[in-house]
């Protein structure tokens, strides 16, 4: 089944006429033969809104009850069941009251929607979740309801009802928004010019972002990779040179002159890996971008003109800044530069060459990794000043059987020798000399710098290129050797973290400490900003706040690290200890990135924390509507019976009809005596609040008085042997009472027939066992403690389930609502742990379950 489609109006602040449009929308097609309902409408007492409704079918709306008062909703249900076409459904951003299918009503059009049903909607840009606190910060109005703008966004039409300010207080003046009594206060506050203007724009932003949406999907969809000038997107190009700062000035002015322009700032990672690029540079340019309300980019790509205008291109940009060259007036004689290559490309593309300090001084290259160890470059020059001298003697005695071409081979084999231990540098200074040695040594005339034979010439320089060669190729199969070494390093390292993120492990302190470990750090810190970024924000100690940190002393702000990385969300992570090359950076920012979903995840296991003790409370809460909803009404419908036929007149009742009808009265009173009692002393053990008067008491006082509450439920089927010589327990008496009565009570009543028994197992038949075994109730002493024991004979409980029978509101083996709301064991124990006693169930031997209330022993002064 297709999805629905969602229409919105959006409105700049309530009065403007969005539930009017929507109406007369909805007017319009059902004239045309569209099957449209009304499933939710607020017209506000409006009568003209009202009228629109004349002609609509009006869907019925869901009554809610919540606090003792009566609400209606959007009925999802009747609107499913009836399928239109079309459902009007007014206020998005609504939030439902408890108890209703969904907590939002966006989630209740969104379920329409994927039955297929059509929907059109309202919605006021100050409910926009990205707005919110926009909105207030303009108005001092709190907004508690919001949608997500990917709820709006999604929608196929967005329609903005527009209203001047001036016009939107006329009709609040008229009273046409709001009733007469609160016109005065609402355009004195909320409705000021001002902030109607301030909302009016908000929504016209809002708006123009939502067309360019739509405008770049179109224009993917098509083809379209020309520039549509439809709004004023200026980009500025980047190298993380000195200059970037001047070149984000200018094209803040530019964008200035333009109301609405956006700006958008690109890097360009060239092949070699961020040649000329200074990271921290670019870095605080990044800052200075989001903070002036732009986006940073960075592409990748070996022809950088190409690649600046891709980029802009893709996001139909109308104005391109670029710095002046800082490259040499010679080298732009030799290949024109970047500047002169984009403009001769960039078409329709406004291009701005600006200026700076920097132009023409010469393109600064960081130091190349030197590929070889410092140690073997001087293993190679000693090798050289020693091994040169050997070979020209050796050769030299030689003279006599070797010629010039066979002394050439061996001092290039000695370069090559060379090269392979000292890399390019001695092996450059080795050629040099050998072209010298060869020279006045071995190449007619001797002793002289001159060649008597071209052929002897053209032999040396064969040489002197051959042995270049030769350590160039040399020293760069070194450096790859060192790159490929360090890139296998970082890949293992990115595996290894890769397997911790698989692991689950998270823990962000570890993961710094490994970062730092790694790295040979002194110290590593990750930032977060909570206030919105500015230009001279960066460096300020009071707009950062340490999240985590390791090792020494921690950075206070970015500026004080050797090196920081943007985590994203507002994290920065600030290295000290030492500068990192712009290598490294691959496997810093996987370690930012990990960082801050470390952060994250903590954050959202606080908050699960936080709500799990209301998760708990809310279970409590339906779990005991649900218990209760039974057997508050049973006793309340049977005492109003009996009352009721008391109270009539047209009956002439005898005297044991009126007495038994006053018993059936008191006994219902009672239970739900019992019920309320036993209600509110759980919801004080939980709450915490339950107070308790402890005090010396006899069990021989206590157990008959909950007998006699018990009445005529335990007259005959309870045994009591309580000795003579039992000491006294401290406990609060009434409490105590509460306990056996509610512990005796379950035994009497869910024993099978002929048989009591305190199992929770229920009767296969309602009627309650009048024969059997008596429930038996014994004590005794044990050490320190006395232990009461109510022991049956019935099916007992399995060892797995005794835990169960504990919790609230659970009624082990229940099929009914019969049988009372599952309180009576877990309030027994609770009120039992309270006085500092215990409760605990085992079996009783031969056949049944028993329940042990062991209490202290009452301990007088001067007592052992």
């Amino acid at each position: 089944m297709a999805r629905g489609q969602l229409r919105i109006y959006l409105g700049a602040a309530p009065g403007v006429g969005k539930t009017y449009a929507m109406l007369a929308e909805g007017r319009r097609r059902s004239e045309r033969g569209t099957d449209v309902v009304v499933g939710y409408v607020e017209t506000h007492g409006r009568p003209r809104t009202a009228a629109l409704l004349d002609g609509l079918e009006v869907l019925p709306r869901a009554t809610t009850t919540h606090r003792g008062a009566e609400f209606t909703e959007l009925d999802v249900d009747a609107v499913l069941r009836r399928a239109p076409d079309v459902v009007l459904v007014d206020e998005l951003a609504h939030t439902n009251v408890p108890g209703v299918r969904h907590d939002k009503r966006w989630r209740d059009v969104e379920k329409i929607l994927d039955a297929g049903i059509d929907v059109i909607s309202t919605v006021n840009v100050q409910h926009l979740e990205s707005v919110n606190d926009v909105v207030e910060n303009i108005t001092g109005v709190p907004q508690r309801e919001t949608v997500p703008d990917e709820v709006v966004r999604s929608a196929q039409q967005v329609e903005l009802v527009d209203m001047a300010p001036e016009a939107l207080r006329r009709r609040m003046a008229h009273g046409n928004i709001y009733r007469p009594e609160k016109v005065d206060a609402a355009l004195s506050n909320y409705f000021r010019v001002g902030n109607l203007t301030a909302l009016r724009e908000l929504a016209l932003l809002w708006l123009a972002g939502k067309v360019d949406e739509q405008l770049d999907r179109y224009r993917a969809d098509h083809g379209i990779g020309g520039t549509w000038e439809a709004r004023e997107r200026i980009v500025v190009a980047l190298t993380g040179g000195p200059e970037g700062e001047t070149l984000l000035r200018r094209a803040t002015r530019i964008a200035a002159r333009s109301k609405g322009a956006d700006l958008l700032a690109v890097h360009v990672t060239h092949g070699d890996a961020l040649s000329g690029t200074r990271p921290r540079d670019l870095a605080r340019q990044r800052e200075i971008v989001e903070g002036l309300g732009g986006t940073f980019h960075q592409v990748v790509g070996d022809d950088v003109a190409r690649a600046l205008l891709d980029f802009a291109r893709a996001v139909n940009a109308t104005q391109l800044v670029l710095g002046v060259s800082r490259r040499g007036r010679f080298a732009q004689l030799l290949r024109p530069g970047i500047g002169v290559t984009t403009t001769a490309l960039s078409g329709t593309i406004d291009v701005h060459m600006v200026t700076h300090d920097q132009a023409r001084r010469g393109v600064g290259r960081p130091a190349r990794d030197r590929g070889l160890a410092p140690g073997r470059r001087i293993a190679g020059f000693l090798l050289a000043g020693c091994g040169l001298p050997l070979l020209t003697f050796g050769l030299a005695q030689a003279r006599p059987t070797l010629s010039l071409p066979s002394d050439i081979l061996f001092f290039l084999a000695a370069v090559v020798a060379i090269a392979l231990v000292g890399g390019m540098r001695p092996a450059l200074f080795t050629a040099v000399a050998g072209f010298l040695l060869l020279n006045w040594f071995f190449t007619p005339p001797l002793h002289r710098f001159t060649v008597a034979e071209q052929e002897n010439l053209i032999a040396l320089a064969v040489f002197v290129l051959v042995a270049v060669g030769v350590s160039l190729v040399v020293d760069h199969a070194a450096r790859r050797s060192r790159e490929a070494a360090r890139l296998g390093g970082e890949a293992g390292l990115l595996s290894a973290l890769a397997g911790n993120v698989l692991r689950g492990e998270r823990a962000l302190d570890t993961l710094l400490g490994r970062m730092r470990e790694t790295f040979g750090l002194t110290s590593v810190t990750l930032l977060e900003r909570p206030v919105p970024a500015t230009p001279d924000s960066h460096g300020d100690p009071a707009d950062w706040r340490i999240v985590a940190t390791v090792g020494g002393r921690p950075c206070t702000s970015p500026g004080e690290g050797d090196t920081e990385i943007p985590a994203g969300d507002g994290l920065t992570l600030a290295i000290r200890g030492r500068p990192l090359p712009a290598g490294d950076r691959r496997v810093l920012e996987a370690f930012a990135v990990q960082a801050a979903a470390a952060l994250r995840g903590q954050r959202l296991e606080a908050e699960a924390e936080r709500a799990r003790p209301l998760e708990a409370a809310d279970r409590m809460r339906t779990a005991l509507l649900n218990a209760v909803s039974h057997d508050l009404r049973t006793p309340l419908a049977s005492a109003k019976a009996a009352v009721d036929s008391l109270a009539t007149t047209s009956i002439d009742w005898t005297p044991q009809e009126r007495a038994e009808l006053l018993d059936t009265a008191v006994q219902s009173l009672d239970r739900l005596d019992r019920l309320v009692a036993n209600l509110l002393d759980m919801s004080r053990l939980q709450a915490g609040v339950l107070g308790i008067a402890a005090q010396p008491i006899a069990l021989d006082e206590i157990v008959p008085r909950a007998l006699d509450d018990l009445g005529d439920d335990a007259a005959g089927r309870v045994t009591v042997q309580l000795g003579d010589d039992l000491p006294e327990v401290t406990a609060d008496p009434a409490l105590l009472e509460r306990v056996l009565v509610n512990l005796i009570a379950n035994a009497l009543r869910y024993a099978p027939p002929g048989e009591p028994s305190s199992s929770p197992h229920p009767p296969p038949s309602n009627r309650r066992a009048s024969l059997g075994e008596p429930v038996l109730v014994t004590a005794g002493v044990i050490r320190d403690r006395v232990e009461l024991r109510i022991a049956d004979r019935g099916p007992g409980v399995p060892q797995g389930e005794r835990e169960r029978i504990f919790l609230p509101f659970q009624r082990l083996g229940d099929r009914d609502a019969h049988t009372g709301v599952g309180l009576g064991l877990a309030l027994a124990r609770g009120l039992t742990e309270a006085m500092g006693g215990e409760l605990v169930p085992e079996d009783t031997p031969g056949g049944g379950l028993t329940m042990i209330v062991a209490l202290p022993v009452h301990r007088t002064e001067g007592s052992s």
